[in-house]
């Protein structure tokens, strides 16, 4: 039985930096098995790529849909592309 391996682009919108968004994104991610990066973007948003089983991903979109206790996502927007055999997880 094969794994479906999936990728996804999230950029994330509300209170998202300065409320250890990025870490706890990794940490999750890291749990999860799951291989990308998240980032701050210049415009106060956060942008995050999540790679690896679709459960494992779909936890991701869960985790970012609430974030951390001091955060206030207002809105997640999604992009699904094409798997890059991405490895391990960054904060950029």
């Amino acid at each position: 039985m094969t794994t479906e391996t999936v990728r996804v682009r999230v950029v994330v919108t509300g209170r998202v930096q300065g409320v250890y968004f990025r870490q706890s994104t990794a940490a999750e991610a890291q749990a999860a098995g799951v291989a990308g990066c998240v980032r701050n973007l210049a415009d106060g948003r956060v942008e995050a790529v999540f790679e690896g089983s679709r459960a494992a991903v779909e936890t991701m979109l869960g985790h970012i849909a609430r974030g951390p206790e001091h955060a206030r996502v207002d809105s997640v927007e999604t992009v699904w592309e094409t798997p890059e055999g991405a490895e391990g997880f960054a904060i950029r």
